[in-house]
């Protein structure tokens, strides 16, 4: 989507793995620093007024520790908005603060995956701790604790969020899967590998936002949008510009406005300082708008 040469964005919906955080090629995780240049686009970016969200697929705890390299909060800032879950959760923060959750029954899909893929694994999140699975999942792919629970129990009541993992497969075959399974009732996203999100209908981090968006008076027509994998999709239609991180892959790719550096050459501090210099500030006029609003 095209903008007018004097817009400027009031939020900044980023990604986090992959986008702000550089891959560990080859293991599954992130490297859990910050880059210069980077924190310093977001500084600037907060200097300027705007409000930074972040918005990912990660649980909130797994989420708070990047407000805190980031430095998203502090003396003149007010309390961080985050997007957790890939939507399913909205919280603030410091202190974490759930203040919309979405749940469903994720029973239905989940079964009918396992008739599948009987070995895969399942998680759901034990918020504050880390997750309840039904089996050990791979170094680095959970933040927290793993609770070894039976798949009854994790699917006894509804959640907001379950992740299906098969490190068998690949995500070319889960994609297939989710589209044959058609998984009514949820929303799905597969992520890098054979890995599936599984969410309530109508719950992905564009709604999230919305969320957001509309407690600070503003609107996606007043919001940048960076990431690079498919459970960012949502967030580049409803944002007034989207941006892939070079990395990406095609469809993500094809789905955004522009392209930036990949996440390994700081693309994001590159499409930040498109709109953030030092000395240009963001109007200050809209309700709930400022970095102490």
């Amino acid at each position: 989507m095209s903008v007018p040469s004097d817009w400027q964005p009031r939020i900044v919906a980023l990604d986090i793995d992959g986008t702000i955080l550089k891959w560990v090629e080859g293991a599954g995780t992130t490297h859990e620093e910050v880059s210069p240049a980077v924190k310093d686009a977001v500084r600037r970016a907060l200097d300027a007024g705007a409000h930074v969200v972040l918005a990912s697929g990660r649980s909130p705890h797994g989420m708070a520790p990047i407000a805190d390299l980031l430095e998203l909060h502090g003396p003149g800032r007010d309390r961080v908005w985050v997007v957790a879950s890939n939507g399913a959760v909205v919280f603030r923060y410091p202190p974490l603060e759930v203040v919309h959750e979405e749940t469903f029954d994720a029973r239905p899909a989940v079964e009918a995956i396992l008739e599948r893929h009987p070995e895969a694994l399942v998680a759901v999140e034990e918020r504050g701790v880390g997750y309840r699975v039904n089996s050990h999942f791979p170094d680095g792919e959970l933040s927290g604790d793993m609770i070894l629970t039976e798949v009854e129990d994790l699917l006894a009541a509804e959640v907001s969020r379950v992740i299906i993992r098969d490190p068998n497969s690949t995500a070319d075959e889960f994609v297939a899967l989710a589209e044959d399974l058609g998984l009514h009732g949820t929303n799905y996203v597969v992520g890098w590998t054979a890995w599936l999100d599984l969410a309530p209908v109508g719950v992905s981090k564009a709604s999230g936002l919305q969320h957001v968006a509309e407690q600070l008076g503003l609107t996606g027509d007043d919001a940048l949008a960076v990431g690079d994998g498919r459970n960012d999709l949502e967030m580049f239609a409803w944002a007034r510009r989207s941006v892939a991180m070079g990395q990406a892959i095609e469809q993500v790719i094809a789905a955004a406005d522009d392209v930036t550096a990949s996440v390994y050459d700081d693309g994001l501090a590159t499409e930040l300082d498109r709109w953030f210099r030092d000395g240009r500030s963001t109007p200050s006029s809209t309700p709930g708008f400022g970095p102490s609003a």
